[in-house]
């Protein structure tokens, strides 16, 4: 994240959701409070994260009262009691980055191509949000009621000039105001079982790793493919669709979840980009099929006409925590999570190597008289994607011992006829409480690989372009808690071959490699 991340607004603890606990709540549980104080896939999941914090302090010191100490403004006056006792939370968070690439890069067609691919960036975002606990308000046992929107602005330094397969911030957005998340969660069988319904967005609880939720490249959040290979990225920040997400756990060791959702959030015709380049001249034609507001900036321009995302996890937890560790004898083990996915989407994809005609689509952009149908793609009907991810805690002190060291491993696997990624990894080590008296603090290195897919490559021979290949990125962050209601992150990334090389705004040669600093600050009013 960048400069500044502030929070306003009215803080209700996750302990007030006690049948309707979120998946970021649960993992922190599973693996004794080790992940990052604050989780960095997208703002919704820093606001589940300081809630689980929250949470998990109240826990420790056995404490029922609502604990404002997290908070700038204290009990603003005796409001946040009030609304805690009904159920009720009013949060505005506020999001705020500052980048710069000092060498490698591209420049960009936004400034004419005059400039170069290094200097400074500015993105940011609001996110008001609404949440009632049903059962406080109104006696409506293991109920939860959601509704956030968005504001986005500033420029994505990603977008720009670096040319990367993922954004170098899981935060950077088109420039819109927006509904984000609008939806209603039930719980059954004493919490075992839970339904949501509504507006959503997956990737607060889908292809998670805790541990890599530390770091502020987009990637470590919701994964390369997925990002590159769905219709505008998918139902993931900052967009989500309607959907219904399911979630069982018979026992603290395993969960499953299962979600259909709307497969494309922003309604564009096209979802590649180098496809769109080899179609220019066809009518609807999306110059930028990434968009996130071609068709609508509000978010209430619901697209349900391309095809079902279908989603599906399996976790096991190894060695759970209990929840009150302070009281322990026996050691449980060292902790971690263990988890299996994949997704299917019924949507029609575009095919990397094969035009309508059935012969090579890079190599129609070269005929002067190709006709549409040859600038066209072969639609291919159905896309899918497995992934396994390994969160493990690798050695801490003793049981009650804020110092631990984790490791995470998540990789992804796919098609590659109709996708721009065909497979990425990323790994990472983090050590918590690296210093005393900084419980809270975390240092982390990560690590990441995608590799351009094998229509995607046959694509760039045909077209005679630079044959892309592997992306790799290498993260090093800090997440320092200033005081109780303020952290700070510095960051930096280095990033080899933006895109597998691709070819900068010459055409002439491949995006130079890249080393980009950032900070991201956050305040808790």
């Amino acid at each position: 994240m960048g400069s500044c991340v502030v929070w306003f607004g009215l803080a209700l603890p996750a302990a007030g959701f006690a049948q309707v606990q979120t998946q970021i709540e649960e993992d922190r549980a599973r693996l004794g409070n080790s992940t990052p104080l604050i989780q960095q896939i997208d703002p919704a999941t820093v606001r589940d994260s300081e809630r689980a914090q929250a949470d998990a302090e109240e826990k420790a010191a056995g404490d029922d009262k609502l604990d404002t100490s997290g908070n700038l403004l204290g009990n603003l006056w005796g409001a946040r009691p009030w609304l805690y006792r009904h159920g009720i939370t009013f949060d505005i968070q506020e999001v705020d980055e500052v980048w710069g690439n000092g060498t490698g890069g591209s420049a960009s067609g936004n400034d004419g191509a005059g400039g170069s691919g290094t200097g400074p960036a500015y993105d940011g975002v609001t996110m008001p949000t609404l949440t009632i606990d049903t059962e406080k308000l109104f006696g409506l046992k293991g109920g939860l009621f959601n509704v956030s929107a968005l504001q986005t602005r500033g420029r994505s330094i990603s977008q720009d000039h670096l040319a990367n397969f993922n954004p170098i911030s899981g935060f950077e957005a088109d420039r819109s105001t927006r509904l984000f998340e609008l939806w209603y969660q039930q719980s059954f069988l004493k919490g075992k079982l839970d339904v949501k319904i509504g507006q959503q967005d997956l990737d607060t609880e889908f292809l998670i790793s805790d541990y890599a939720s530390l770091y502020l490249n987009a990637n470590f959040g919701w994964p390369m493919a997925p990002s590159v290979n769905l219709y505008g990225g998918g139902p993931s920040w900052p967009l989500s669709s309607p959907a219904i997400r399911i979630r069982y756990r018979p026992s603290e060791k395993f969960t499953f979840m299962f979600a259909a959702a709307d497969d494309n959030p922003p309604g564009n015709r096209y979802n590649s980009l180098p496809i769109q380049q080899a179609t220019g001249s066809i009518s609807g034609y999306n110059s930028d099929p990434t968009s996130q507001t071609t068709n609508g900036a509000n978010g209430t321009t619901f697209n349900m006409g391309t095809g079902a995302l279908l989603m599906t996890e399996l976790q096991y937890a190894l060695n759970p925590q209990p929840a009150d560790m302070s009281s322990t004898t026996k050691n449980p083990g060292l902790p971690g999570v263990y988890k299996l996915g994949g997704y299917y989407d019924t949507a029609k994809f575009a095919d990397y190597r094969y035009n309508q005609r059935g012969t090579s689509l890079g190599a129609a952009t070269l005929n002067a008289s190709s006709t549409q149908s040859d600038l066209t793609p072969r639609w291919d009907r159905g896309n899918w994607m497995v992934y396994g991810i390994i969160d493990q805690m690798i050695w801490r002190p003793s049981l009650r011992s804020a110092r631990s060291v984790g490791v995470f491993v998540r990789a992804t696997g796919n098609g590659g006829d109709r996708n721009m990624i065909s497979f990425a990894i990323d790994a990472g080590l983090n050590l918590k409480a690296p210093f005393r008296g900084r419980d809270n603090d975390t240092i982390g290195l990560g690590w990441g690989i995608g590799r351009a897919s094998s229509g995607q490559r046959q694509f760039d021979r045909d077209s005679n372009s630079f044959v892309q290949g592997n992306e790799n990125h290498l993260e090093l962050t800090y997440q320092a808690q200033v005081t109780p209601w303020m952290v700070m992150q510095p960051d930096f990334q280095y990033v080899w071959n933006p895109s597998g090389g691709v070819a900068d705004w010459s055409g002439n040669r491949r995006v130079g490699n890249e080393a980009i600093f950032g900070l991201h600050g956050s305040i808790t009013f």
